[in-house]
C-alpha cells in the first residue's frame, strides 16, 4: 500500500458524483479541476436500484479510460452499497484496476462493520467508512458504538485511510437542514453527535468534515461566505478535508487545507527541537508558547500539510 500517513491528508476535498458521471475524464485531461485532490464514484444513494448495473458498466469505462491518461490522478475512490456488494464490485471490477485507491463503506456502524473490514481485508485497497446511521445519532446507542467501531477499526488500522461522516443522514433523522447563513455546528443535535465522533476517532485517525449542500452562484456570493465560515470551524475542531458535491466548492476547500505561515514556522520549530534542558520554547514570532509534549502531534500535521497544499495568503481566506 502506499504511504497512509501522507495519503489521508492528500483526500482532502473528496469530490462525489454518480458513477454515471461521463464527463470527468474529460474534464480532468482538460485541467478542469486544478483543486482535486480525491474523487468517489457512488453506486449507492446516488444511483436508483434498477440501475447499479448499469452504473457499474459506465465506471469501469472510466477506470479503464483514467489508466490510460499520462497525468498524475487525484485518489479514485467508490462508494459501494453494502459488504456483499463490495465483495462482488470487486471481483469484477475492481482487482482489475490499477488506479482504485479504495472503497468508501456507507452507513458503516456494528450491525455490519464486523463484514465490511472482513471482506475489505481481502481486497487489499484503502476503506473508509462513512458514520451516518441511527445507532450513531441515537444518544442511547452513540457511546458504545463509537467505542466498539474504533476497536473494530483499530485491528485493521492500516488499511483505514480515514473516518467520514454523513451529515445529511443525521439532518434527516431529526428533520433538520441548516441554510447557507448557518454551519453544522449551529444545529446543536448535530454538533453534538460529530463533537463524540472527533473524541473517539480523531486521535488516531483523520476524520472528514460534513458535506455543504450550497454551490450555485459566483464565489462571492451567500453559499460561498457560508462554506468558508464552516471550513473554519472544521479547521479548528479537528476535522481534516471535506466532502464536495460539486466542483465549485473545492478551491475554498483546498485553500482551507493550506497552513499558515506562523504554524509551519512552528510545526519546524518543534520538529526540530534542539534543547535538552526546555520543554518549552516561545513561538518564532514570539506570540505563543511551543510546548513539545503537547504540540508535537499537531507539528507533525502542519507540516504534512504544507508539503501537500501549501502556506495559505491569509489576505485571501
Amino acid at each position: 500500500m502506499l504511504d497512509k500517513e501522507i495519503l489521508q491528508y492528500k483526500v482532502g476535498g473528496l469530490l462525489y458524483m454518480p458513477a454515471f458521471q461521463k464527463n470527468f475524464v474529460q474534464n480532468l485531461s482538460q485541467d478542469k479541476l486544478p483543486q482535486l485532490t480525491s474523487v468517489a464514484f457512488c453506486l449507492e444513494d446516488s444511483i436508483s436500484d434498477d440501475s447499479v448495473d448499469e452504473a457499474e458498466k459506465s465506471l469501469e469505462k472510466i477506470l479503464i479510460e483514467l489508466e490510460s491518461l499520462e497525468r498524475e490522478l487525484p485518489l479514485i475512490f467508490v462508494r459501494i452499497r453494502s459488504p456483499r456488494h463490495l465483495e462482488i464490485f470487486h471481483e469484477k471490477i475492481g482487482s482489475r484496476s490499477k488506479v482504485l485507491t479504495g472503497y468508501i463503506l456507507p452507513k458503516f456502524d456494528m450491525s455490519n462493520g464486523t463484514e465490511f473490514i472482513n471482506v475489505a481485508r481481502q481486497t487489499g485497497r484503502f476503506v473508509m467508512p462513512t458514520l451516518e446511521s441511527k445507532r450513531v445519532a441515537s444518544i442511547a446507542t452513540r457511546r458504545t458504538e463509537l467505542l466498539s467501531m474504533k476497536q473494530l477499526l483499530d485491528e485493521s488500522k492500516d488499511m483505514v485511510l480515514n473516518v467520514r461522516v454523513g451529515v445529511n443522514d443525521f439532518c434527516n433523522l431529526y428533520g433538520l437542514r441548516r441554510n447557507m447563513n448557518q454551519t453544522v455546528y449551529d444545529l446543536c443535535i448535530i454538533r453534538d453527535i460529530l463533537s463524540d465522533i472527533l473524541n473517539v476517532f480523531s486521535r488516531d485517525y483523520a476524520v472528514s468534515g460534513a458535506v455543504w449542500n450550497y454551490f450555485n452562484g459566483h464565489n462571492n456570493g451567500a453559499w460561498a461566505v457560508g462554506l468558508k465560515r464552516e471550513l473554519e470551524l472544521d479547521v479548528a475542531n479537528g476535522f481534516v478535508g471535506k466532502t464536495s458535491i460539486h466542483p465549485a466548492q473545492l478551491p475554498f476547500i483546498f485553500d482551507s487545507m493550506k497552513v499558515s505561515k506562523n504554524d509551519l514556522d512552528d510545526a519546524n520549530q518543534l520538529l526540530n527541537w534542539k534543547s535538552g534542558t526546555h520543554g518549552v520554547m516561545k513561538s518564532v514570532d514570539g506570540s505563543r508558547m511551543n510546548e513539545i509534549k503537547c504540540h508535537l502531534h499537531w507539528a507533525r500535521k502542519i507540516k504534512i500539510l504544507s508539503e501537500i497544499y501549501g502556506v495559505r495568503d491569509e489576505k485571501l481566506f
